[in-house]
């Protein structure tokens, strides 16, 4: 038996090696041009998306049928029983799934973290297990929507063919985008949309190099998801039209409501998010808590179980009542928010849809109430204020208003749409400045809104840039030794410190010239106390070098003093160039960390990248010996002769990583004392990273080595 086994994964491994090496051949034909090859591999992002997308969607439905014996189609006639246990089972069979499987299968926040943080890597198992995960969660009943994972789906797919053909990192990103637009794209039926919410709200910008693949790969996926799914509009809405000007006053005013309920349900959201983070339960068990507080509230109402599509098409064929409609707005958000706060799987733009469409179908009916003959339908409100609670939840005006458009086909209401997309948008932000995505990602310390600089500079600090060289003077030191100093020194501050090297504060060069003029007059009677500044503020070797650069706007000095904190000790000083070369460096170490990335791929199971006669490069196992030193005091390449070129966690632990919060995650990113806190950040979120002299080794690494054979050989053992 144990033979036969040995030959089925050897016969296994030598397929998928052949398997491998035909794709990779394939693929270096497509690269003739980078012109063809970047549209080649969008049109099969496209044609893959699509796919995903459908069997994403068959899956839902397979589940969903056999969790309530043929659907959700009839919510009312559902027994008591069924309501109460299927998303309750459906919230345990979730929380155990991602709690040993992968925390990464949550929504788009990963993906959105992975493109600023990880060059685009997402591990191709995210797809897998983000299907089942949200699949369950909506054919359970969950209050969740399918868009948020069907783009992480997707973008897993487009990382997985960048892995494949070793691109850099900005093509990585590309593809992520191409995936993430052919996802939304074909759940949708919007390839417009689809491509502005991937540059928008998945890649941060609108560069033209990526605009055009990202559209080709959306609508590629389109026009699959039309040919086997139809043609038809993804909302069914009767004719709709402007009947007064009175109403664009009406539809800002709905754009106003819009953005206090689309905050409302954000704060919901985390706040329930808060709350299960202090619940004395595993996580695993926290979902199944949150189906039956879902299959409670369904009880009563019904209709918010699942995503909800058969209520919003009532809606805005206005056969709800106002008082109805209003109810189910809130009775939404908070089933959604115990869907996805308690720690399950799921998107936020169905159920904002959802709540939209009753926050207008209601808006609507009071109007036509108090105003009749002077306005549209109720569902004309209800359709508007769709895309104007969409908005106010992810801040993307332009993918909303479109987005809408493609999704009914109809032209008439695009101003009323654009006037409340405009006000929501607006206001939203001033209520909440981060969106429901941005603000996850907050919470795990990476701020997209700055952009990449400053993620970068806030996972440095002072103790990583300052110097040690400095010019230091007594409090009495004369006007004439301080001018002398100063035509001598390249320095153009010095730093006032008492006979135990406590720092007292800084005389600058603009405040000796100021005095250059009175020379003669001020000798013996000016001493360097009377002429420094001791309101500059000062930093120590655990500030970050954002807020450093913070302190640099508000303050026009070319240096600041870094102190001990206890002691008040003078250690270095830190520029702007300081800054700057730290950024540098940290940069090329992460780009230098997703070339070797690539490389990576083609190591796994201990194979050999021979460099030369004697040289090779390989993956190993951290040694025992190496484990809880730095790679400072190991001296691994004067002592053994070897580099180590980056470093990678083991999957399984990865897998099974944290799946709480994201102040859980800090503190397990922020375990190993000595340890550089950019690594520790990469320990945290990146798959593979370029280590500092001061990283600690840990039993979980894999080291990427290179160096003479028998030398890999010796450490190997150690």
């Amino acid at each position: 038996m144990n033979l036969s086994r040995l030959r089925v994964f050897r016969l296994w491994r030598v397929m998928a090696r052949r398997f491998r090496q035909r794709l990779h051949a394939n693929i270096e034909r497509m690269r003739t041009t980078d012109q063809v090859f970047m549209i080649s591999a969008a049109v099969l992002i496209g044609v893959l998306g699509a796919g995903g997308a459908i069997a994403f969607r068959e899956l839902i439905m397979f589940i969903e049928s056999v969790a309530w014996g043929g659907g959700l189609y009839d919510r009312v006639s559902l027994t008591t029983l069924a309501v109460l246990t299927v998303p309750t089972a459906g919230g345990l069979i979730v929380g155990v799934l991602i709690y040993f499987s992968t925390r990464e299968a949550r929504g788009l926040p990963d993906v959105m973290e992975a493109v600023a943080l990880r060059g685009g890597r997402i591990r191709p198992r995210v797809a897998v297990e983000t299907s089942l995960a949200t699949a369950i969660s909506i054919g359970t009943g969950l209050s969740v929507g399918r868009e948020g994972p069907i783009a992480q789906i997707d973008a897993a797919i487009g990382s997985t063919f960048g892995r494949l053909t070793h691109v850099n990192v900005h093509r990585m990103r590309t593809f992520v985008g191409c995936g993430a637009a052919a996802g939304i794209a074909a759940t949708f039926n919007t390839p417009i949309a689809g491509a502005l919410f991937s540059l928008e709200v998945i890649l941060g910008n609108f560069s033209f190099s990526r605009f055009s693949p990202i559209v080709i790969s959306s609508v590629v996926a389109t026009a699959i998801s039309r040919h086997f799914l139809g043609n038809q509009p993804a909302i069914i809405v009767p004719p709709h039209g402007v009947n007064h000007p009175l109403e664009f006053v009406l539809y800002a005013v709905l754009g106003i409501l819009a953005a206090i309920v689309g905050t409302l349900f954000v704060r919901a959201l985390y706040g329930v998010e808060d709350l299960y983070g202090k619940v004395p339960l595993p996580d695993y068990l926290k979902p199944m808590t949150g189906g039956l507080l879902v299959g409670a509230l369904a009880l009563l109402y019904p209709q918010i179980l699942g995503v909800g599509y058969e209520t919003m098409d009532r809606a805005l064929f206005s056969e709800l009542e106002w008082q109805f409609l209003l109810i189910l707005v809130f009775i939404k958000i908070a089933a959604t928010s115990f869907s996805l706060g308690s720690g399950g799987s799921g998107g936020v733009i169905a159920p904002s849809l959802f709540v939209g469409c009753m926050l207008g179908g209601a808006f609507g009916a009071l109007v036509n109430h108090l105003l009749p003959g002077t306005s549209a339908t109720d569902g004309a409100y209800a359709l508007v204020a769709m895309g104007a609670l969409v908005s106010s939840t992810i801040r993307t005006p332009m993918t909303s208003i479109l987005m809408i458009f493609e999704m009914t086909g109809n032209y008439e209401l695009i101003l009323p749409l654009a006037i409340s997309v405009i006000v929501s948008t607006a206001l939203s932000a001033y209520l909440l400045k981060p969106s429901v995505y941005t603000l996850r990602l907050l919470r795990r310390n990476v701020d997209l809104e700055k952009g990449q600089e400053t993620n970068i500079l806030r996972s440095l600090n002072v103790g990583q840039a300052r110097v040690t060289s400095f010019e230091t003077i007594p409090p009495q030191a004369p006007l004439d030794d301080l001018m002398s100093r100063l035509a001598e020194s390249t320095d153009t501050e010095f730093y006032i410190t008492d006979d135990e090297e406590r720092y007292q504060g800084t005389v600058t060069f603009d405040r000796i010239r100021s005095l250059v003029a009175y020379g003669e007059d001020l000798e013996g009677v000016i001493v360097a106390h009377d002429i420094a500044q001791f309101d500059l503020p000062t930093v120590n070797d655990g500030d970050t070098l954002d807020r450093v650069m913070l302190l640099f706007g508000r303050h026009q000095v070319n240096a600041f003093p870094v102190v001990k904190p206890d002691s008040g000790r003078l250690v270095g000083v830190i520029s702007r160039e300081h800054v700057m070369d730290a950024y540098n460096r940290e940069t090329a170490r992460r780009d230098l960390a997703g070339e070797f990335a690539s490389m990576v791929d083609t190591l796994s199971g201990g194979q050999v990248v021979q460099l030369g006669d004697d040289y090779a490069m390989v993956e190993i196992h951290a040694p025992r010996r190496f484990i809880g030193s730095s790679i400072r005091r190991l001296q691994i390449r004067s002592r053994h002769g070897v580099q180590i070129l980056l470093i990678r966690k083991r999957e399984h632990r990865d897998s099974q990583a944290n799946h709480v919060g994201p102040a859980h995650r800090a503190c397990q990113a922020n375990r190993s004392g000595k340890a550089n806190p950019a690594d520790h950040a990469d320990q945290a979120g990146r798959a593979h990273f370029v280590p500092t002299p001061d990283y600690v080794i840990q039993e979980e690494d894999v080291l990427l080595v290179a160096g003479e054979r028998d030398r890999i050989d010796r450490i190997v053992h150690l």
